[in-house]
């Protein structure tokens, strides 16, 4: 493991480190095959079944979507370049069927998931998960992902998922179904509930899915193909325009010391219940009263409430089932060791130069913590 980064380093250097220790044991062992013979997997203690036969793939397709685009970058850390020549071996052998690494798109529901958040990964970064590939290797990812559509998406955001998967055939060049992509949008746009947020399905639920799933999706998804269908322009728009407030609603739910509500469910997916905020900011499309070095204070905050505590990984490296350490019972039947990769979404903004304002402004304090110290701030307000 790599030495902690000093108390006076920058923030970009901590996350640097942060993101280093979440993704080597991860890379490391499969770009070497060796994922399945080396990789821990722990269950939660509401486990019902054995998720062995997804968590490869889980810790892999997630990991991969939030660090990808820092992977794609051209940002001089020598961690970046180290893992992105892993990650592009590490796609080969997950994808080879003669690999002792190659993973499961395709038996039992889950699978299309985690081949979904592969393909977001793809899409995030082509520049170093697509176009260098060989032609063997492109060959090998198209035939995995495609054989995900076997799987029927259930009426919630797993509609996502199909579309997400069909958005990296078009992005490939690939025949793809955009019935899949518009009944997701249609259903999504039925389900939506106001000021930003959407059920999982017919329904309003508690929890972070609109951060975890439903508009990150959305988003990578319209940005690929929302072009080529005139009707999908007002859909589009809408997508973006309820994203923005979606993620200035999750700034503000970041507590003074980088806590945040434990609502809902998937709480072990830790920081990645601000995928949409850390999207936006890598997509330069924070609204103005929303200061990009502002949300780069917030989110370090969550990253050091959600893996500084002690138990948070393994000795071996590997993350362990929790919000704030080690809490077995916290995850569903459905988490395990894979499941956990997620938290890699708030990594996204590493994606940006280190001249970008995100990282270059001096830290200023987030809404909470401006409004707990006394600071005048203007109302919220509802789109």
């Amino acid at each position: 493991m790599t030495p902690p980064p000093s108390a006076d380093a920058t923030d970009r250097t901590t996350w640097v480190h942060d993101a280093t220790r979440m993704a080597l044991p991860v890379l490391s062992a499969l770009s070497a095959g060796k994922l399945k013979a080396s990789m821990a997997v722990e269950h939660s203690t509401n486990a019902t079944q054995d998720r062995r036969p997804h968590t490869h793939l889980e810790a892999f397709g997630r990991l991969m979507a939030g660090i990808s685009p820092w992977l794609a970058s051209d940002s001089p850390e020598p961690q970046r370049k180290q893992l992105a020549e892993m990650a592009i071996l590490a796609l080969d052998h997950a994808t080879n069927p003669a690999s002792p690494d190659f993973m499961n798109y395709c038996d039992g529901g889950q699978s299309l998931v985690d081949t979904a958040f592969l393909s977001q990964a793809i899409l995030r970064a082509p520049s170093l998960l697509w176009q260098p590939l060989d032609a063997a290797v492109k060959r090998n990812v198209i035939a995995a992902i495609k054989s995900s559509r076997v799987i029927k998406p259930g009426a919630n955001n797993w509609l996502l998922f199909s579309a997400t998967v069909e958005a990296f055939l078009a992005m490939a060049g690939e025949a793809w179904d955009a019935m899949r992509v518009d009944y997701a949008l249609q259903q999504h746009e039925q389900w939506f509930k106001g000021d930003g947020a959407y059920g999982d399905g017919p329904y309003f639920h508690w929890d972070y899915y609109n951060s975890f799933v439903i508009h990150p999706m959305m988003l990578d998804v319209v940005d690929e193909v929302g072009k080529t269908r005139r009707d999908w322009d007002a859909l589009a728009a809408n997508v973006k325009r309820r994203s923005i407030r979606m993620a200035t609603v999750l700034e503000r739910l970041i507590a003074t010391d980088g806590s945040f509500p434990p609502i809902g469910r998937s709480l072990a997916y830790r920081g990645g219940a601000f995928q949409l905020l850390a999207q936006v900011a890598l997509q330069n499309r924070l609204p103005e009263n929303l200061p990009p070095a502002q949300v780069r204070t917030a989110l370090s905050a969550v990253l050091r409430r959600t893996l500084d505590a002690p138990g948070t990984y393994d000795d071996a490296g590997w993350l362990r089932i929790g919000l704030c350490g080690h809490q077995p019972s916290i995850g569903e039947g459905y988490i395990c060791t894979g499941s956990l990769y997620l938290a890699s979404m708030i990594f996204l903004p590493l994606g940006l130069p280190e001249a970008d304002p995100f990282w270059a402004d001096a830290p200023q304090p987030f809404t909470q913590q401006k409004i707990w110290s006394g600071v005048d701030v203007p109302p919220d307000k509802a789109v």
